[in-house]
């Protein structure tokens, strides 16, 4: 086969070759800010980037104190301070410390959770629509691929997962969901691990979870149960780009994801940051308020103008854009904001982060102009008779 230059291929194209043909080898990981830079290319340095679900708001002032006091200590491992954030999250949470395994962010966490308990025989389950990286890891793993349609009220259908798959090793649960920012009931997730296939696996990522009221799942893990639990710092805690994260289980299902992960050397600079921000109480009733705010002036505005979104809990949702959502988003994009990816069961609808609340008046006005069509950017116009399915639990 003739060599071709990397540049020749889109980043879409380069993701998906590097996630469905390399991933069988090395297990790679797929992340949001991968799904985003390959949906989005480049920026301007003045975007307007709302489809990453990153926080614009970044580390708190004492994660960037922390952050500056020990650059002068970068060039040691300090191999202590990663066990002591992991102590300091357990006790906060009434856990003990071995129940604990801190990782750079949650993304490794998920990788090596499915890759440690599906395989060709034992499925990875996960709603439609969902987060997708830990179907690349499943994809790798060679194992069977169970999407599962949301229920009318955006819940994951947990009866519908148990029932989809009784070879199952491994169910996914986002909590919020991530796109569509909604919540599962917690007596849902408690059905799914009192009655899930024997041996198998439910994992919760609560990567959302400070966005919202709801009790967390680890209650399950305190109880013994075959629950892991993912948590990270990129969304709350603004920091997205310095990687930190934890699994907490027992001991039995962290050996088993550890034996496939190894062990590697934590940031200095992200354990401290994390270390600082989960010791300061007020950090993540104040970044909740914020995003709650600004998530229902947006509401607000989009109920005003007639368009129709998922009732969100967190700092994402899904807007319906009527005609496929790719030219949206290009539209969009023309108009330097940048709004997030479309999922195939829901072609017409995308991704939107919460942004500062000016970022999103200025989101406010492009989409405005964009579905009027007064911007230069062609929209087709949508085909009677042509439309594309849209997913059950979206239709009113």
């Amino acid at each position: 086969m003739p060599s071709q230059n990397l540049s020749s291929f889109s980043r879409r194209s380069f993701l998906h070759l590097s996630a469905a043909a390399s991933a069988a080898a090395a297990f790679q990981i797929v992340t949001e800010p991968m799904l985003a830079a390959a949906a989005r290319g480049p920026l301007p340095k003045d975007g307007v980037m709302i489809d990453s679900n990153e926080n614009p708001l970044g580390p708190s002032q004492s994660a960037r104190d922390a952050i500056s006091a020990i650059i002068p200590l970068g060039g040691r491992y300090l191999f202590n301070l990663a066990d002591d954030l992991g102590h300091t999250f357990a006790q906060l949470e009434g856990l003990s410390p071995e129940y604990v395994r801190v990782f750079p962010g949650s993304s490794p966490a998920l990788r090596f959770t499915v890759i440690a308990f599906t395989s060709p025989k034992k499925s990875y389950v996960t709603a439609d629509p969902g987060y997708e990286g830990g179907m690349f890891s499943a994809e790798a793993a060679e194992a069977r691929i169970v999407k599962v349609p949301l229920t009318k009220t955006y819940a994951h259908d947990v009866k519908a997962m148990i029932a989809a798959a009784p070879d199952a090793g491994l169910f996914y649960i986002c909590n919020p969901n991530n796109p569509t920012g909604t919540l599962t009931p917690h007596s849902d997730v408690e059905y799914l691990v009192e009655n899930k296939p024997k041996g198998s696996i439910v994992m919760v990522d609560e990567a959302y979870l400070h966005f919202c009221d709801a009790p967390s799942a680890l209650e399950f893990v305190k109880a013994g149960k075959d629950v892991v639990v993912l948590r990270t710092f990129s969304k709350a805690y603004g920091m997205a780009g310095l990687r930190c994260g934890f699994a907490v289980a027992r001991p039995d299902l962290l050996d088993k994801i550890m034996n496939r992960a190894g062990w590697n050397f934590m940031p200095v600079t992200a354990v401290v940051a994390a270390s600082a921000s989960i010791k300061d109480p007020g950090l993540v009733p104040e970044r909740k308020r914020i995003n709650a705010r600004v998530r229902q002036e947006t509401f607000q505005w989009l109920d005003r103008n007639g368009y129709s979104y998922t009732p969100s809990e967190s700092n994402c949702f899904l807007l319906e854009t009527k005609r496929p959502g790719k030219e949206v988003i290009d539209a969009m994009a023309q108009q330097k904001v940048f709004i997030g990816r479309i999922w195939p069961v829901m072609p017409t609808w995308v991704r939107i982060t919460v942004g500062t609340h000016d970022e999103m008046q200025q989101f406010q006005v492009a989409f405005q102009k964009v579905m009027r069509g007064t911007t230069a950017f062609s929209l087709r116009p949508e085909r009677p008779g042509r439309n594309s399915p849209r997913h059950p639990a979206l239709l009113s």
